[in-house]
């Protein structure tokens, strides 16, 4: 082997690295190449990290070399220094350690501020009917927030593309600029037309950049214990979903001169403000950027991964239902006679609970199989929407809805990352992971409107929501086993 092959900042150029890629999954494996470069997983079960290179991706051999058994030392030389320079092979990943963390603190701090926001979208329903826009139907004021959870889940398609360019830097602090500034135009508008662009596309703009820019970073520092990992830095939106409802709804409901709405956000921008700053000098790369101009194939052949497209089948099948109880809770408890003051702390409660929903099912995950729970809390999700939600009729069975789905629906998005990154090349995650989110963001998008126009159609009546709501989640449960069979055929048993 040439001596500059082992300096590590030449790897990354040598035959080997360009032609062999190390799948970031469980168990790991060498993935085909490529024509741009971009390698796509094998929907096969992936094997161990240490098997060797296949013959067929060393195509600096020539046929009469293979025939005769002829090889350079060159080709006979083991990949490992290779692969463990470059940084992608499982034992690279720190999976611990202060500099991983902090990154994870950051991460928290960023889902407080981003996510965090978008599970009050109750409060902001809530408002909005009794307030400014009262002259506008449920469903058309819903579509404020839907609209803010689309083009902040949608923008990971391009964010995540930009993190593998340029890393998560200058995502985070032109995020954070834009972030605060939409929320400070929200804070000042008074018509529909004024909410949709301050709160749905500016603030949710900036939103999406520092999310998915922490998101991605936390996947690069750990390999093991990933799940846990992120469901920690997740359940930042939780603690978010618990301070910022309560906060704001006794802000906005204040017997305080000059107080209300405007000061309410922008006491909420401030905030956002100091802890973005803390993501801001906490969250960093572990792999060098890897700047490469924007290439629609690139997207393409991601596309052709049925691993992959199964996901986003269930995540925006999940998510098509997800976000009707944090938008519609409150609503029907109110017409079910609970007292107002119990319905403020209905969102609290489902985010206090989802804290332990998004950290809990990630450590699981590490030791029984992403897939596994994933599929197991899918389920969950879906039961208790149909067999205590419909049913519940009482304060006491609305309340324990809402610590269950808290718990369930908080496991689904926080091992929603950690799935993707499981079948996809890490050098790669910003890009597929934005993908899965882009597509999913229609789920979010259009959910809330139906659930709403489901609800003016029956006259009031919450029973049409509440299925849909439920059996989206049973199609997406569905779809999650048949992924998993992908991957590990009928074995049970088998850590997936």
């Amino acid at each position: 082997m040439r001596p500059q092959e082992d300096n590590a900042s030449e790897v990354s150029h040598s035959t080997y690295a360009e032609k062999t890629v190390l799948s970031d999954t469980d168990h790991g494996k060498a993935a085909s190449p490529t024509e741009a470069g971009s390698p796509r997983v094998s929907s096969a079960v992936p094997r161990h990290p240490t098997t060797d290179v296949e013959p067929e991706l060393r195509d600096d051999v020539t046929p009469d070399a293979e025939k005769n058994g002829e090889t350079s030392a060159e080709e006979t030389a083991p990949p490992a220094p290779a692969a463990a320079s470059s940084g992608f092979d499982p034992a690279d990943f720190p999976d611990g350690g202060l500099r991983a963390w902090l990154v994870v603190l950051g991460g928290f701090c960023s889902l407080f501020c981003t996510f965090g926001l978008v599970n009050c979208v109750g409060v902001f329903q809530e408002y909005y009917l009794r307030g400014p826009l009262s002259n506008y139907s449920a469903s058309t004021v819903s579509w404020i927030t839907s609209l803010q959870v689309w083009t902040m889940t949608f923008g990971g398609a391009v964010f995540g593309r930009l993190y593998d360019s340029y890393g998560p830097r200058p995502l985070i602090i032109g995020g954070t600029i834009v972030y605060v500034f939409g929320l400070m135009m929200t804070s000042l508008a008074h018509q529909y037309y004024q909410f949709i662009l301050a709160q749905s596309i500016v603030a949710s703009i900036g939103s999406s950049a520092a999310f998915q820019a922490s998101l991605v970073a936390v996947s690069t520092w750990f390999y093991k214990r990933r799940a846990a990992a992120l469901g920690i830095m997740v359940s930042g939106s939780s603690l978010g979903g618990v301070v910022l409802p309560i906060m704001m709804t006794r802000m906005i409901d204040a017997d305080i001169d000059n107080v209300g709405f405007p000061w309410t956000i922008r006491a909420v921008a401030f905030l956002f403000l100091g802890l973005l700053i803390v993501t801001c000098l906490t969250v960093r790369a572990r792999i060098p950027p890897r700047p490469r101009p924007f290439s629609v194939k690139e997207y393409a052949e991601n596309f052709r991964d049925p691993n992959l497209m199964l996901l986003v089948v269930a995540y925006f099948l999940f998510f098509w239902g997800m976000f009707l109880p944090f938008n519609y809770i409150i609503l029907q408890a109110q017409d079910q006679g609970m007292d107002p003051k119990l319905t403020t702390y209905l969102l609290p409660i489902m985010n206090a609970v989802s804290i332990v929903g998004r950290i809990a099912p990630g450590f699981a995950a590490d030791k029984l199989g992403r897939y596994n729970v994933m599929i197991s809390i899918t389920f969950l999700s879906a039961i208790v929407t149909l067999g205590l939600w419909i049913p519940g009729k009482n304060n006491a069975a609305i309340i324990a809805y809402m610590v269950l789905f808290g718990f369930s629906s908080g496991g689904f998005i926080s091992l929603g990352p950690a799935l993707v990154a499981q079948i996809s090349d890490i050098r790669q995650i910003g890009i597929r992971t934005g993908i899965v989110f882009a597509i999913q963001s229609f789920g979010a998008l259009t959910g809330s409107p139906i659930g709403g126009a489901i609800v003016a159609a029956q006259g009031g009546s919450y029973l049409g929501l509440q299925l849909f709501c439920g059996f989206t989640m049973v199609a997406s449960a569905c779809v999650l086993c048949y992924a998993r069979y992908r991957l590990a055929g009928f074995d049970l048993t088998k850590v997936v």
